[in-house]
């Protein structure tokens, strides 16, 4: 028995030589090992040696097993190691994977575009607090507590002093307090207001205007504006001037451009009429002078809001307002 169980170890160790896959281990390690492989049976016949020969052959027994044992966890970890790196391998045939690459959002590529185009035109781009003064956001720009203005651009308090602002017109104060005339500033960034439909939300972004100097008129007004429009549409978009009304500037005037979808020949975007409105505008009034310290006998100016979601959705053809917030990945990338 002492032969059968040495020619038991060295079939078992020639056959896991040859595995080459780690899957045929399980099936051999069974045969020898498991409950009824070769090892086990050989086992069951310890008990017809004579007592006095089982010590010695039970002894080889359990070596011939541990070795075996082993034997097999080597072999397999070997293999799957083995294994584990022929998956691995790099193919430096295949193609490479490109890193996706993010951009600018498309309120962010607007607002740009708009700076760019007066900073050409000689203003200088400032920016400011979002949480304002209420100074600064109403009282400065010729809005006291009890002016029904107030109304139309209602906002998110933080307290009864310090609001979320409604406009981006409050650096114009602040610009004009630190600053003699001249004075040609856009300011672009977000305000807020409780609004909230297919045209408006509680959070959008603005640029506002300010040229202050000796001899400003409101031909300077229109020539400026005309000449953005041009920039930011295309040379031939028609303009028109409505009167209007703003606490801070008289005469005011709303600006309205030749519907860019229809070229005027009337369509749902334009209501049929032909025209879009797209920014506020107006000489600033004598009283915002007077608060800040400046002489409106001696000089004048122009100022003009303007909304950046209004101009995006004008240049992209986009009805809904609310597809710039929602972070949806395939309309982004139109941008």
């Amino acid at each position: 028995m002492k032969d059968e169980f040495l020619d038991l170890r060295t079939r078992a160790l020639r056959e896991l030589e040859s595995v080459e896959k780690s899957a045929d281990i399980e099936t051999l390690r069974q045969r020898y090992l498991g409950r009824k492989g070769h090892l086990t049976l050989l086992l069951k016949r310890l008990a017809e040696l004579p007592k006095q020969e089982r010590p010695a052959i039970g002894r080889l027994a359990n070596q011939v097993k541990e070795k075996l044992t082993k034997k097999f966890q080597s072999v397999s970890a070997s293999l799957s190691t083995k294994e584990g790196e022929e998956v691995s391998t790099l193919d430096v045939t295949l193609p490479g994977r490109r890193t996706p690459r993010g951009h600018l959002h498309p309120i962010t590529q607007t607002t740009e575009e708009i700076c760019t185009i007066f900073s050409t035109l000689g203003f200088k781009v400032v920016e400011g607090p979002e949480v304002e003064l209420d100074y600064y956001n109403f009282e400065a720009l010729n809005m006291p507590k009890d002016h029904p203005a107030r109304d139309i651009q209602d906002t998110f308090y933080i307290s009864d002093n310090v609001v979320l602002r409604t406009h981006t017109s409050p650096m114009q104060i602040r610009i004009m307090e630190k600053q003699s005339p001249p004075v040609s500033i856009v300011a672009p960034g977000k305000v807020y207001r409780p609004d909230s439909d297919i045209s408006h939300t509680p959070m959008f972004h603005q640029v506002e205007g300010l040229l202050v100097d000796k001899g400003v008129s409101f031909g300077d007004l229109k020539g400026t504006l005309t000449a953005f429009v041009h920039q930011m549409f295309a040379r031939d978009t028609k303009l028109r001037f409505r009167p209007g009304f703003f606490p801070f500037t008289e005469p005011s005037a709303e600006v309205d451009i030749q519907c860019v979808i229809c070229k005027g020949d009337g369509c749902r975007t334009c209501a049929y009429t032909g025209w879009l409105e797209i920014l506020g505008s107006g000489m600033v009034d004598p009283e915002v002078f007077k608060i800040v310290g400046y002489d409106p006998e001696s000089i004048s100016g122009f100022a003009f809001g303007i909304g950046v979601e209004r101009i995006a959705m004008l240049k992209s053809g986009l009805d809904d307002i609310r597809l710039f917030f929602e972070n949806d990945i395939r309309f982004l990338q139109q941008f």
